[in-house]
């Protein structure tokens, strides 16, 4: 199969090409390199050294013996990605070319703005550029996987359907509409806008599609990734990284493990590795032709507060004694919410229970992060969040 990623150059965008490239796959893909930029633009880096474009394709050569072709360049402009699909003629496409941090589409007017101008042109070209290559070459039909977030559910009181729409009574009339949503942040609603977008694209041109609403992933590893020169970036800071990324990181600096509000806010979470196989199989194992589907990719559901305990005992045991503190929540969410996602098409693919455990996986990347403690200790300042939602 031929596979081209975009966002190639991001955390899951590099290891998906590994895995891929491992499983015999033609793996290209495109990156304009815009999240190193924005990274060190709030005054962080990656927490794991990563190498150069050019170095990482050289890395892949030298370790795995495999060829992978790597484009610098932007989707938000047509004719790159349009020129990348017509010269790689992919089977399927993986888009992952976003602007991805929630809190830095919530700095001012000036992100929020590119935040909805870029994701959404960039879906929109994509469309665009999969139908005009699929007019021009009768019966080949692309695989579109778009990754999206559990966050664009919000936290509602029903039970989230792993569907594009659920039957509704309004007003004394039944119908069918989609799933409704309400996201925390100008990034979520655009993902909320892409599904929208998409969901418009398979109506009117049977364009085949998978929607993936995943749930924030962790990890240093994967089954590829067994030498440093691999390594996938590695964010902590207060824009830019996950939860259980910022909790590790304090744990290595003995720091307290910084738990927002309460911490009752509970998420669907899985392992970089589980991430990897998930897409793995959802690529391997496409939808019916002009078919959409909604996969919610998660295997684990936690509190962060939870998180914050388990990070806690297992950093003891490397010998790291941290505490856990409560900071004012920069965010505008519930503390204490209902949420009971449904989870059916990993499972009946064969992804029936997460492949790590998550204590093990916490061990393993506290041991990765403390070989670069100087340079975490470099970049402390940027952990704490400076970006609040109602200011």
């Amino acid at each position: 199969m031929r596979v081209l990623i975009l966002g190639m150059d991001g955390y899951l965008g590099w290891p998906l090409a590994l895995r891929l490239l491992a499983r015999g796959h033609d793996v290209a893909g495109i990156d304009n390199l815009y999240t190193r930029k924005a990274v060190d633009e709030v005054g962080s880096t990656s927490g794991l050294p990563i190498l150069s474009p050019e170095d990482r394709v050289h890395a892949v050569r030298d370790i795995m013996g495999k060829e992978l072709e790597f484009i610098v360049g932007d989707v938000t402009k047509y004719s790159v990605l349009s020129k990348a699909i017509t010269k790689f003629k992919p089977d399927t496409i993986v888009h992952f070319a976003e602007q991805r941090s929630a809190p830095y589409s919530m700095i001012n007017v000036k992100h929020a703005n590119f935040t909805l101008r870029n994701n959404l042109t960039g879906t929109i070209n994509l469309v665009y550029a999969v139908r005009k290559y699929e007019q021009r070459n009768p019966g080949k039909k692309i695989h579109m996987v778009k990754m999206g977030t559990m966050g664009e559910y919000g936290t509602p009181n029903f039970d989230i359907p792993e569907s594009p729409y659920v039957n509704a009574q309004i007003g004394g009339k039944n119908d069918k509409i989609v799933v409704p949503k309400f996201a925390g942040s100008w990034y979520h609603w655009s993902k909320v806008h892409d599904t929208n977008n998409l969901l418009y694209a398979n109506k009117i041109w049977g364009t085949t599609i998978t929607d993936i609403m995943q749930g924030p992933v962790y990890g240093t590893r994967t089954k590829e990734i067994t030498n440093d020169k691999l390594f996938s970036r590695f964010d902590f800071d207060g824009v830019w990284g996950t939860v259980l990324n910022r909790y590790c990181v304090e744990a290595v600096l003995g720091m307290p493990l910084t738990v927002y509000g309460k911490g009752g806010q509970t998420r669907a979470f899985l392992s970089l590795e589980d991430s990897m196989e998930s897409l793995r199989l959802l690529i391997e194992n496409r939808p019916e032709e002009k078919g959409y589907r909604v996969v919610n990719q998660f295997t684990e559901v936690y509190s962060v507060k939870d998180l914050a305990t388990m990070t806690k005992e297992v950093a003891a045991q490397q010998g790291m004694n941290v505490e856990i503190t409560e900071v004012e929540n920069p965010r505008v969410e519930e503390n204490d919410h209902y949420y009971n996602p449904e989870h059916k098409i990993l499972p009946s693919l064969g992804l029936t229970k997460p492949t790590r455990n998550i204590r093990e996986e916490m061990g393993i990347i506290l041991k990765d992060l403390a070989k670069h403690k100087e340079r975490l200790e470099e970049y402390k300042e940027a952990i704490l969040p400076k970006v609040r939602w109602r200011k």
